[in-house]
Formats: C-alpha cells, sequence, structure tokens
C-alpha cells in the first residue's frame, strides 16, 4: 500500500474533472494532485467503449508510475465503461474511485426525490449506468436519462456563462424527457461549470446534483478508512499533464487554481 504522502491521481478526458479536483483539495488542502486531462481524445462520449477503456488504461498505468496512492476517474463517460479496468489495474496497492457510484449513493441524502433526471454524454446515457444503480438501490425512484452531447465540446471551448451557452442549455433542459423531474443529475464533470445557468433554467425549482462534491466526500472517505489521508502540508506542487496542450483548458484550470499552473504535454500513445 502506497504512503499518505503519495499524491492522488485524477484524469479525465479534459477540464471536466479540474472541478473534482477542486472539490478534493476544498475537502483536503494537504494533499497533492496529478491530473492528466486526455485532451487529444476529448470528447470520450461520442468514443467506442473499447477505445475509452484503451484511453483509461494507459492513463492509470501512468499515474501509477508516478507513485499515486489512488486514481481517481473524473469522467462519467470512462466511470460508466471503463472503471472495472481502472480497477483491476490498481489492484489492491492503489485505491481507485468513479464519479458514478458516490453520486447515486449522495441521493440517500435527498429522500424527498421521487423523479430523477439524468444529462450526460451520448456515451454515458447509453450505457444507462444512472438508472441502473438508482433501480437497485432506490427501485422507488423515477429515473429519465437526456443525451446533452453538445454541452462538454462547447464548455471545453470556453462557451459557457454567455447567451450562446444559455440558449443551448435552455433547449435541452426544455426537452419531454426532463419534463417532470424535481433532481437532475449532472452526469458528466464538465457541467458544474454551467451550473449556474442551469440553475437559472429552473429558477431553483429542481435539485441539481453535480458529481464533484460527492466524489471529493467519498475519496476522503476511502483515505481516512486506509490510514492515507495527508495530515501535514504535502512536499511538492500540483502536477497538470495534458495529451494535447489547449489554450481552454489553461484559462479554465487558472479558475481552479490561481497563480497559472504549468501545463506538461505528454503523449501516453507516441
Amino acid at each position: 500500500m502506497q504512503s499518505r504522502n503519495a499524491p492522488i491521481g485524477i484524469f479525465d478526458s479534459g477540464i471536466g474533472g479540474l472541478t473534482v479536483a477542486n472539490a478534493i483539495l476544498e475537502r483536503m488542502p494537504n494533499e497533492r494532485i496529478i491530473y492528466f486531462g486526455d485532451t487529444a481524445h476529448l470528447p470520450y462520449g461520442d468514443k467506442s467503449a473499447k477505445a475509452i477503456q484503451s484511453y483509461c488504461s494507459a492513463i492509470t498505468h501512468f499515474l501509477i508510475g508516478k507513485g499515486c496512492k489512488m486514481v481517481v476517474v473524473a469522467c462519467n463517460t470512462a466511470s460508466a465503461v471503463a472503471f472495472k479496468e481502472v480497477k483491476k489495474i490498481c489492484g489492491k496497492e492503489v485505491l481507485s474511485e468513479n464519479v458514478i457510484d458516490p453520486v447515486v449513493s449522495h441521493l440517500a441524502d435527498k429522500m424527498e426525490s421521487k423523479q430523477i433526471g439524468i444529462i450526460g454524454t451520448k456515451r454515458t446515457v447509453s450505457t444507462r449506468a444512472y438508472t441502473k444503480r438508482i433501480q437497485k438501490v432506490y427501485p422507488d425512484m423515477i429515473s429519465s436519462e437526456l443525451a446533452t452531447p453538445l454541452l462538454a465540446p462547447m464548455i471545453e471551448e470556453g462557451f459557457f456563462n454567455n447567451k450562446i451557452s444559455q440558449t443551448i442549455i435552455n433547449s435541452y433542459l426544455s426537452r419531454k424527457t426532463l419534463e417532470h423531474i424535481d433532481t437532475l443529475i449532472l452526469a458528466c464533470t464538465h457541467y458544474p461549470l454551467i451550473q449556474a445557468e442551469i440553475r437559472n433554467y429552473y429558477q431553483d425549482k429542481v435539485r441539481i446534483i453535480d458529481s464533484a462534491g460527492a466524489v471529493a466526500d467519498a475519496v476522503k472517505e476511502q483515505l481516512t478508512h486506509k490510514g492515507l489521508l495527508q495530515e501535514a502540508t504535502s512536499k511538492g506542487n500540483h502536477e497538470f499533464y495534458l495529451s494535447d496542450f489547449t489554450s481552454s483548458f489553461e484559462e479554465t484550470a487558472r479558475i481552479f487554481f490561481p497563480g497559472q499552473p504549468k501545463l506538461k504535454e505528454m503523449n501516453l500513445w507516441a
């Protein structure tokens, strides 16, 4: 088992996982993270399951090679189709967490919810991963899933908190699929970046659940249980790797991590 001084590895197809990284550091400020954004292959939502599993396998091996004590799959699509592979690679020596299970568990705190709406990428929605887990744990809840494929690329390009993004968001949320919901799960880690616009559409009449906080709580619980929670200030800086450099990632990273974090380009498939 790794030592508590080892970093936490976090990966996503792009900038969405930064919301998870930020939530983890808010709850565990002494931890050090190593982040990998697979910008060369984004969005994962329109890729085949086989391709996504291949990407996740390479990234997981990379993070383990960097000495991470835990690997967090900060992507709903990857969590839906590749987490079993990630967990297998991590084995018993490295902890692992996905973004779906913590969110479903979080619904226990929202038991007044009866009709759950879920928005995510085409791949995440096609797996029905959320609905299957919700039905297993909360059989009385009704869930409706809607693919919103334009949102993640829109956010990656920096289009959020403006008229263009609000129009696209309103178009999706007004679909009949989501007509009677009382709770909405943001089943993509990019979506917290447009949470204000989603709340603006619903005028606070629908509960919004994003994965970042729920995942951070689950990570802290695992590390605490295994005695791996970093109690003293970590030595060393956070590390950020991209499979392909993008200016939009750099700009968003500065929002969460002031001080202009140094981004390193790393092609794991060369």
